[in-house]
């Protein structure tokens, strides 16, 4: 019996849908599927949306709770990352649960017909189904420390967006360089490869995290690499790229070292690494497995992944060369995996178990036999097995990884800061004719609150000069103590001098950063049963004491 079927809006951008399951007799996937379902199998959903301007305070308290509500409603499980600017989601369900999930999204706020839902079919249930639904408040849908006023509009600076056919066309063409927009660890294990002769040239921004990709964006040896070139970017479904090719573009139109580069053209693939794959099942200019944070881990394109389904386990080097025999991948296709185990060399793929790099915190990529010895006590993975970035860099300690992010954050802000290109969205409501002040565009404060929570402070070198430099407007202020030691907690109370400027503070929540650490901010009324502000908090008198 075929399941009913709901048409989605005539305007709205379609749903992809594919199968997890190779089909050679197709030369490529088509946007069809089978109405059976069968108990064994789930559906992995993959969709994002940003939402320009943002969504209000009011609005994103309630938005949290819809979302939610629908979520439960479908039966659909996973994880969905909710912010002001939008949602990010990785969920599983039936296919019809998953239909019914995406068409409530778009019957409740028109945005969502721009979404691109991402649907793959026939996954195994047992390994890769969620078991619950996660709602995970977030300052950024992707935490590139470019939220509030320092994210230059998508709408109007993000790249061109590319479809697969197109890209894989872009990715061969000379004169071109294609940043691979995630961070090391993904890299390691797979990547496109475009033609040696004539193709596009690899850039690996080298990141442990999308926070650094401003800094190594705005280095002398990046611009250089870009000079008259075209730029491509990718990443696993897309997202990443919307801001990373945002903030490249902002910077084409506004920063004079980067005008002078003569580039030619921003574009970033449409769906990401995983629409690749749907377009070119037997890899494309692709080498190695996609890395992904569901629960496939990580995944070849479907010819290859296919094929190893249908081989005994434990033949991995001779599943990847049937694969290419059979489905004639292209010759760039690798025999081995493209990593190597962090312990002993070995070409390995796979990362094991829960144990991270001990200098940065990264996935750790051990072989089977060196995880195994360390598991039974032969062979211990001690702190010297580190990531090939880490021993790269002759980073040995989180101290000293910590001391250099830090410094290179700090510096590429205040030069940004210097030329007034930190806040984009500052400068766009200014149009240029600012006096230079840090007129933040501010969040709603209906009830006219002057009262602020702050947490995530330095405990150890925060003083009241330092947070009154970076939050002006503070009158009076109150620091968190614990009664007995009268030790920081990292966190207090300030009252502002007006609900302007209150409202100025808590926009910047998360995007603020003081001695190197993101500061959070929330409106907090007095309850009225201390005395607020209390006596001898004036800043005033804090100061001269």
């Amino acid at each position: 019996e075929e399941e009913e079927e709901e048409e989605d809006a005539p305007s709205a951008r379609p749903i992809v849908e594919s199968s997890a399951l190779f089909d050679e007799t197709k030369a490529a996937p088509e946007n069809t599927h089978d109405t059976r379902t069968s108990s064994n199998t789930t559906t992995l959903l993959l969709f994002y949306q940003y939402v320009e301007p943002p969504w209000s305070e009011t609005e994103y308290k309630h938005n949290l709770q819809h979302v939610e509500q629908l979520g439960q409603q479908a039966s659909v499980m996973g994880r969905m990352r909710v912010a002001r600017e939008g949602l990010n989601c990785t969920l599983t369900g039936s296919r019809h649960e998953i239909l019914d999930f995406c068409r409530s999204l778009r019957r409740w706020r028109p945005v969502f017909l721009e979404t691109e839902f991402k649907l793959t079919h026939d996954l195994p249930a047992a390994t890769t189904q969620f078991q619950q639904l996660k709602i995970i408040p977030v300052q950024e849908l992707v935490h590139y420390g470019l939220n509030g006023p320092k994210a230059p509009p998508i709408a109007q600076y993000s790249g061109t967006h590319l479809e697969p056919q197109e890209y894989h066309s872009k990715l061969a063409q000379p004169e071109t360089v294609v940043i691979d927009v995630r961070n090391h660890y993904e890299a390691n294990i797979g990547r496109f490869v475009p033609p040696a002769d004539s193709g596009a040239q690899w850039l690996d921004p080298k990141m442990r995290k999308s926070t650094e990709f401003p800094v190594w964006l705005d280095s002398e040896e990046t611009k250089q690499k870009l000079q008259n070139k075209q730029v491509l970017m990718y990443c696993t479904g897309g997202i990443r790229c919307e801001r990373a090719s945002a903030l490249l573009k902002y910077k084409m139109a506004n920063d004079p070292t980067v005008q002078d580069l003569n580039i030619q053209g921003v574009y970033q693939l449409q769906g990401g690494i995983d629409k690749y794959f749907k377009q070119y099942p037997e890899g494309g200019y692709w080498q190695g497995k996609n890395y992904t944070f569901d629960r496939r881990y990580a995944h070849a394109p479907a010819a290859i992944e296919s094929q190893k389904q249908q081989s005994p386990e434990g033949a991995d080097d001779e599943k990847e060369r049937a694969a290419q025999e059979r489905f004639a991948v292209p010759t760039t296709a690798p025999t081995l995996p493209m990593g190597q185990c962090e312990a002993c060399g070995k070409a390995w793929d796979k990362y094991r178990g829960k144990r991270r790099c001990p200098t940065c915190g990264v996935p750790s990529l051990t072989c089977r036999d060196c995880y195994q010895a360390d598991v039974e006590g032969r062979q211990k993975l001690d702190r010297n097995v580190r990531c090939d970035l880490c021993v790269e860099q002759n980073i040995r300690s989180k101290k000293e990884l910590r001391s250099r992010e830090e410094a290179a954050l700090r510096a590429y802000e205040a030069k940004m800061k210097q030329v007034g290109l930190l806040h984009p969205t500052q400068r766009q409501q200014q149009n240029g004719d600012g006096d230079g002040g840090e007129g933040i565009a501010a969040a709603d404060n209906p009830n006219q609150v002057t009262r602020l929570f702050l947490k995530n402070m330095c405990k150890r070198n925060m003083t009241d000069e330092i947070l009154l430099e970076h939050l002006p407007g503070i009158t009076h202020l109150v620091w968190r103590l614990n009664g007995k030691t009268k030790d920081f907690f990292g966190q207090g109370w300030v009252e502002m001098a007006t609900p302007e400027l209150a409202a100025q503070a808590v926009a910047q929540s998360g995007s603020l950063r003081i001695l190197g650490r993101p500061l959070y901010v929330e409106y907090q009324p007095p309850d009225g049963k201390d005395t607020w502000p209390p006596p001898k908090s004036a800043v005033n008198s804090n100061q001269n004491n």
